[in-house]
């Protein structure tokens, strides 16, 4: 079932964590929740060109701890700190905390973030470049960056064709049942003149071998693989490709035998 489930849904507690840390009591439980929707619709709208990736917000008693992950931290915090400064105020009015912390994360490697990835091509496609050109550029800098694999599907009026259609690029593996392997995902979408075109983005980062910090504000890069597996994997290669030899083999034999057969 890893082809219908959410990537990230489906690693929540195994290699990845929560992105909303706090504990909720019956009552109060879906005022939190509610409030969390607001905060990130608020952010992703207030910041739009801050190349954010993923909005964690954490509670403690009477207090709220929002931390950014952005691949453009000069954006947010602005000249000075000023810029942090005014959102702190405005977050407070929405939420009607006194006590509210903004932590700001820069993103190392905004190439193999799979919410990055997919909003420069957006913003690309809006821009009216051919969306071909723009996912092949990100496929090309995401393996040159060490992914193991990515997978990007369009859909829409793509290009501005009359029937929607979709199209999908892929290079490398991205195994969406191996619960080990740290696989990012994101849906956005690109407002053209035409209409909506969605933008589905895999990104497999490697094998999670070890048993990971499941904090949401762990920022861990490709994982480690084991020697073990690098082995096993050059030595499957390698029996794959005998017995693909020895099938076009087995075709010039059968030749050759019925060729025998005639003299």
């Amino acid at each position: 079932m890893g082809q219908k489930a959410n990537p990230i849904g489906n690693r929540l507690g195994i290699i990845r964590g929560w992105e909303s840390n706090w504990y909720g009591s019956k009552k109060d439980y879906a005022g939190k929740l509610i409030e969390d929707h607001k905060i990130r619709t608020y952010l992703n709208a207030r910041i739009n060109k801050g190349g954010i990736s993923k909005i964690v917000i954490e509670r403690t008693l009477g207090k709220l701890i929002v931390t950014i992950h952005t691949s453009k931290p000069g954006i947010i915090i602005g000249k000075g700190g000023g810029e942090v400064d005014r959102i702190k105020e405005e977050l407070k009015k929405l939420t009607g905390k006194e006590d509210v912390q903004i932590n700001i994360l820069e993103i190392r490697r905004p190439e193999l973030d799979a919410m990055i990835v997919g909003d420069t091509i957006a913003r690309q496609i809006e821009n009216r470049i051919n969306f071909k050109r723009a996912t092949k550029m990100a496929i090309a800098s995401a393996l040159r960056m060490g992914a193991e694999g990515i997978k990007i599907k369009l859909s829409g009026r793509l290009a501005g064709a009359e029937i929607a259609r979709s199209e999908e690029f892929k290079q490398g593996r991205v195994p969406l049942h191996t619960f080990r392997m740290d696989i990012d995902y994101a849906n956005v979408f690109a407002q053209t003149v035409y209409g909506k075109i969605g933008i589905k983005v895999w990104i497999c980062k490697g094998e999670v071998l070890a048993k990971r910090d499941l904090n949401p504000n762990f920022v861990g890069g490709k994982s480690d693989v084991s020697d073990r597996r690098e082995g096993r994997g050059e030595h499957g290669g390698g029996e794959r490709r005998d017995r693909r030899d020895d099938r076009r083999g087995g075709g010039e034999r059968r030749g050759g035998g019925r060729g025998e057969r005639r003299n």
